[in-house]
């Protein structure tokens, strides 16, 4: 059985294939910024998204093993969650399923992440039973509290959360305040990996969430003092980092020892990955499944659909 996955978040158009056992197909096209802008208007990426997903999918389809598609059509699992730019795929997935005659299973972006996170760190098994997600991207910074959740996909209940920037976000402005091109995390990565001195940084906690905003104005006075671009570039990657440990020692004491998985975009980062994979026992994808995929949606489609 072959599963099709489609995903249109905010700045990268997905499709793939499932076959029960692998990721046949992981494939994206970043949407288009334009130099010097510092993000996308939804229209904008519906747009795109229409023009860019008919040219992922046109070697895929028609598939004869094809048994059904999986869509992310919210955000988040909650009520309300809602952004333009997922009608795109939920719609071209519809058309497909109507004209294939195939199920359509649609969950959230950020249930997507997870299950692309457990299937690049060799833990779908998790996926049976209650642990603790870190969801960490442009626009969300949570940990939740997975549980089995049947056809609709794992049960997401929220848990602690940036209370203000997110950490993507403080990612792209510091990025932008050192000249990096948009979207800026690998080359503010790269950057970072250059500095080998020690930083001292103090995360922000209030129980167990979290505040970003400080590293932006940290960051920015760091450069208005001539500091060495690397520094500042790890300095704002080492802050979110202690605030990602402080977040999860504070669940942990509270939860119980659940397993740790750490999913979204920002967790490609390899000092973010060294910090916490060893403390906390934790699983993490691996860069081209941290980042937005639809590998995900298959997954958990071909898992509703047995």
């Amino acid at each position: 059985m072959t599963v099709l996955g489609i995903d249109t978040s905010n700045y990268t158009t997905s499709a793939a294939l499932y076959d029960g056992e692998r990721v046949l197909e992981n494939r994206k096209l970043p949407l288009p910024v334009a130099p010097g802008e510092k993000g996308l208007r939804q229209r904008d990426a519906v747009f795109h998204h229409t023009r860019q997903l008919p040219e992922l999918l046109k070697d895929l389809l028609p598939a004869e093993s094809l048994r059904a598609v999986g869509v992310s059509v919210t955000p988040r699992q909650t009520e309300g969650s809602y952004m333009p730019c997922f009608l795109v795929g939920k719609g071209f997935a519809q058309a497909l399923g109507a004209a294939l005659s195939l199920p359509v299973y649609g969950f959230s972006h950020q249930q997507g992440h997870i299950a692309a996170a457990l299937y690049s760190a060799e833990r779908l098994d998790l996926l049976g039973r209650e642990f603790l997600a870190f969801h960490v991207s442009g626009g969300t910074t949570e940990a939740v509290v997975v549980s089995p959740g049947g056809v609709q996909g794992p049960s997401a209940r929220l848990a602690a959360r940036s209370l203000d920037l997110k950490a993507g976000q403080a990612v792209d402005r510091v990025g932008l305040m050192l000249g990096l091109a948009f979207p800026c995390g690998p080359e503010l990565e790269k950057l970072a990996l250059n500095w080998r001195s020690p930083v001292r940084v103090k995360p922000v906690l209030r129980g167990a969430d979290c505040s970003l905003s400080g590293i932006e104005n940290q960051c920015r006075a760091m450069i208005e003092k001539g500091r060495p671009p690397e520094e500042t570039a790890r300095h704002c990657i080492e802050s979110i980092a202690a605030a990602l440990d402080g977040m999860c020692s504070c669940l942990l004491k509270e939860l119980g020892n659940l397993p740790v998985v750490f999913s979204g975009g920002v967790c490609g980062n390899q000092i973010l990955r060294r910090r916490l994979e060893d403390k906390y026992q934790a699983a993490f994808a691996a860069p081209s499944f941290s980042s937005d995929n639809a590998a995900g949606p298959a997954i958990l489609a071909c898992q509703a659909a047995e």
